[in-house]
């Protein structure tokens, strides 16, 4: 079967992503660096595989960092050397925090810039023509609270959100070199939370969280006091600001989707939003993560971040006409499937789920 290269493929994204590529029969090889991941999340991986006496090199696994060219090359040639060379490639490998690329763009740039540049050389010289790229809404500018086109104007406000379109803009300039080889998806997708269903693998950060779900299920179990709920004066109905959560599994399908399309389509680069089209506030998250799971969530509200929107919603037609896919979670199984793993994961062994 064809052989999927997963960069960061031990993190959030990334192993839902791998998993799904083995259970719908591709070959993975995944490179991580593992300064924000963790390998026993690739471990889960393979006890959640369920032909395990047909597993043999379906993952295969090295540890190194994308801006390392003699690693890539390594993965490219240890493929082949399994009689099973690499043919398309799912790029997550990167820097994601908004907040540290404001305090340390060069390190962002080199990470995510320079990283992916290696990628697409090495990929070059394999005769590998075939990417979809793990993009962000952050690429986006203000918008006037409509849904979130592809077409919608681009203009990101950080660091972090400008490596993300320097890659889509290099990905543009790959293609038009070679029209007739290249085959380019990038994926811009919203907010990303949940976990598997089984619990054995979910978001698992190093270091302090800073995206809202993996705060807010630390406080859920206890493990910091509570949740910043940045802004309560917003142009929403609750005063707080409104954005598109999509279950991870979803996202994690999107990129095989986008895969499949990329087999069986001609040459193209071509963008897609992932996001379910629904807006949720803050406090509708807070809410909801409450009501399903029966556990208190303590908040409290600070002044607005800099750089933050209202709504940020995505128009998501065109992959769902396009790519043969649509969102199946609603927000309940995000976050019950969020918080069963992280019953199943707690740090604080002394906390008492009978007590929920």
């Amino acid at each position: 079967m064809a052989r999927v290269l997963v960069t960061g493929g031990a993190g959030f994204i990334g192993s839902h992503t791998c998993l799904l590529l083995l259970e719908r029969g591709f070959d993975v090889s995944v490179i991580d660096s593992l300064t924000n991941s963790y390998s026993e999340s690739l471990d889960n991986i393979r006890y959640l595989y369920k032909d395990k006496n047909k597993f043999g090199n379906k993952l295969d696994f090295i540890k190194g960092d994308i801006r390392d060219v003699k690693t890539l090359n390594k993965i490219f040639f240890h493929a082949e050397n399994l009689n099973s060379p690499i043919e398309s490639v799912i790029h997550f490998a990167g820097l994601k925090s908004v907040k540290d690329s404001i305090s340390s763009p060069i390190q962002y740039w080199d990470v995510n810039v320079k990283g992916s540049i290696n990628l697409i050389q090495v990929m070059k010289q394999f005769n590998c023509n075939k990417i979809v790229f793990s993009s962000s809404a952050t690429i986006y500018g203000f918008n006037d609270g409509n849904l979130i086109k592809e077409t919608s104007h681009i203009n990101p406000i950080n660091p972090y959100g400008v490596t993300k379109l320097t890659v889509e803009n290099l990905l543009n300039d790959i293609f038009l070199s070679q029209q007739d080889q290249w085959r380019i998806a990038s994926l811009r997708y919203f907010n990303p939370i949940g976990a598997h269903p089984s619990g054995k693998i979910g978001e698992n950060p190093i270091g302090k969280a800073s995206n809202i779900f993996p705060t807010l299920l630390n406080v859920a179990a206890r493990e910091i006091n509570s949740l910043k709920v940045y802004g309560s004066d917003w142009d929403t109905p609750d005063g707080t600001g409104i954005r598109d959560y999509i279950h991870v599994m979803d996202v994690a399908d999107a990129h095989v989707a986008a895969l499949n399309f990329l087999n069986k389509n001609s040459p193209q680069y071509s963008f897609f939003n992932i996001g379910t089209g629904i807006g949720t506030s803050v406090l509708e998250l807070i809410n909801t993560f409450q009501e399903v799971n029966k556990v208190n969530i303590n908040h409290n509200f600070c002044s607005r971040r800099e750089g933050d929107l209202a709504n940020v919603i995505a128009d998501n037609n065109l992959a769902i006409s396009k790519l043969d896919w649509y969102p199946k979670n609603n927000l309940e199984d995000m976050c019950k499937d969020g918080w069963n793993w992280k019953l199943l994961n707690l740090k604080n062994n002394s906390y008492e789920t009978s007590n929920l």
